[in-house]
């Protein structure tokens, strides 16, 4: 039996897509939980999602051949980025939307087809680069295994001025190579003990990423100052702070990738700063 506050997430999960909530069904009543006197709940739900993108079931591991095809990068990539898709062929996007990984939202725009689906394109992107970081010591752990923040912060950092520059030139979608190498790293740090959700918009040129280890959590936001434009960090910190508040947190990180040409070594540009939203929310800013 499901709970209905369950049989709603699962369609908010889906977005009804069938493929989808029959493995979401199937996986809840045959393995999580087969005696039938103990009801689903949203929590078996998430844990069913959860199993199923890291288990990477047929379905969604055909997904990976496709985001390689120029048409599908082309409207993918700046939904990821949250930025415009400009003069995108209309052929294209509909491509995407027959193929069912895209759909128009309610407010008109393309946007990835499902919550499901947002996490698992970020996770097929990243696969090769987060089999490629090597060996990564968790020195982020306490003793008692519990996530230390700015352990992370200073392990980032580290990684990033050490490997950041050939890792960037081996990802496929350049312009979100730094979000990809970012969340490659911030998987191999969750690593079954915790969970990385994310949100992007068509416009808003963003990425927000949430991190949650036991009983820490992490927001993050992402930006990157391109050609042309001027430093995004007025505007990052008045996003990030609108997310902080929506979680209930009052502490966040901000990266600014930094992508015009001309600049240092990341190695030698990668720095600290420290910095308050309007709502007063201290910020780590990381300018990479």
């Amino acid at each position: 039996m499901f709970t209905p506050e369950a049989i709603a997430h699962a369609y908010f999960l889906s977005q009804g897509q069938p493929w989808l909530v029959n493995a979401l069904a199937k996986e809840a009543v045959e393995e999580l939980v087969s005696d039938p006197a103990i009801a689903i709940t949203v929590d078996h739900i998430n844990q069913v999602k959860e199993i199923l993108i890291q288990r990477r079931d047929t379905h969604i591991d055909s997904l990976t051949s496709l985001l390689r095809e120029p048409r599908v990068k082309a409207v993918l990539e700046p939904i990821l980025a949250g930025t415009d898709l400009g003069d995108v062929p209309i052929d294209d996007v509909e491509f995407l939307l027959d193929l069912g990984l895209c759909r128009i939202d309610e407010t008109g725009n393309v946007a990835i087809a499902n919550p499901i689906y947002r996490e698992v394109l970020p996770r097929i992107l990243a696969f090769t680069t987060t089999i490629s970081l090597g060996q990564l010591t968790p020195s982020w752990l306490t003793a008692r295994g519990d996530l230390d923040p700015r352990s992370l912060l200073e392990a980032f950092l580290q990684f990033w001025r050490q490997n950041g520059q050939p890792l960037l030139a081996n990802v496929h979608y350049h312009e979100i190579a730094p979000h990809i190498v970012l969340m490659a790293f911030l998987h191999r740090v969750v690593n079954g003990g915790g969970t990385l959700e994310r949100e992007y918009a068509i416009g808003s040129d963003r990425m927000d990423i949430c991190l949650r280890y036991r009983n820490v959590t992490l927001a993050m936001e992402l930006k990157v100052w391109r050609k042309g434009e001027k430093d995004p960090l007025e505007q990052g910190l008045k996003q990030l702070d609108k997310y902080l508040a929506g979680l209930g947190l009052q502490e966040g990180w901000l990266f600014i990738f930094d992508q015009r040409p001309g600049l240092p070594p990341i190695s030698e540009r990668t720095r600290l700063e420290i910095a308050k939203t309007v709502g007063d929310r201290t910020v780590q800013v990381i300018r990479a």
